[in-house]
């Protein structure tokens, strides 16, 4: 086996943006930073929350609302 070809393995901090929770896995990566996390993805908890960085969930909604859906 060869030596020194393999990358440092780190206890990574995972901050997560959506929620505001730090957690703690093994990765390459010294830090991880996530948009949606196991503790606020819709699939794991049940609700819907959106995730809108450039307002096209309410221009999507205005033109739902102009075609009378």
């Amino acid at each position: 086996m060869k030596t020194e070809i393999h990358p440092q393995y780190h206890r990574a901090e995972v901050h997560c943006i959506g929620c505001g929770t730090t957690f703690t896995v093994g990765s390459t990566a010294e830090s991880i930073r996530v948009e949606v996390c196991s503790n606020c993805h819709p699939f794991y908890t049940g609700t819907q929350n959106i995730v809108d960085t450039a307002g096209q969930v309410e221009r999507f909604q205005r033109r739902m609302e102009r075609a009378g859906r």
